[in-house]
C-alpha cells in the first residue's frame, strides 16, 4: 500500500458455490441480491449487464458513482472502470479462483486514485478498512445463501 493519491488494494473471500455460479454474484444485477441498497442503473436497457462497454450507475453514501465494464471471463473474472465524481477514479477487478468443498476463492482488487487532497484521506481511510470490508463481504454473501454465521 502506497501513500499518496493512488491506493491498490487487494484481498481475499471464500464463498460457497463453485466460480460458475459464484460469478453471478460480482455483477451488477447479482450484487444487489447481497448489498443493501445497490440498484445500478443503467441508461439503456442492457441483456447482459457484464457485456464490456456496459455503462451502468450507482448511488451511496450520498454520491454517484459511473461503472463502465471493462472484461469479462464467464465464471472466473470481471473488471470495471469506476468514477466518483471529484473523490476517485480507477478500476475494480474481481477473481473466481475453485476452492476445495465446491466454493470459490474470490480475489477483490481496487485500484483507485484520489481526485482531490480532501479525497486522499478518505481513500486512505478506506485502504486501512479494506480487509473488514471484504469480509463484510463474505458475511452478506454466506447471509443471502442461507449459511450460517
Amino acid at each position: 500500500m502506497s501513500a499518496g493519491p493512488r491506493r491498490r488494494l487487494a484481498g481475499r473471500l471464500r464463498v460457497a458455490l463453485p466460480p460458475a455460479e459464484a460469478f453471478r454474484l460480482f455483477t451488477p444485477y447479482g450484487e444487489r441480491d447481497w448489498v443493501e441498497g445497490w440498484e445500478p442503473r443503467f441508461p439503456e436497457r442492457v441483456t447482459d449487464d457484464t457485456e464490456p462497454g456496459t455503462v451502468f450507475r450507482t448511488h451511496a453514501d450520498g454520491a454517484a458513482t459511473t461503472w463502465i465494464v471493462l472484461h469479462r471471463e464467464p465464471g472466473r473474472s470481471v473488471s470495471y472502470a469506476r468514477l466518483r465524481e471529484g473523490v476517485h477514479a480507477g478500476t475494480v477487478g474481481v477473481t473466481l479462483a475453485a476452492a476445495e468443498r465446491g466454493h470459490s476463492d474470490v480475489t477483490v482488487t481496487y485500484d483507485l486514485t484520489a481526485l482531490t487532497a480532501e479525497a486522499e484521506a478518505d481513500l486512505a481511510a478506506f485502504a486501512a478498512g479494506y480487509p473488514a470490508f471484504l469480509r463484510s463481504w463474505e458475511g452478506a454473501i454466506a447471509a443471502h445463501l442461507g449459511e450460517a454465521p
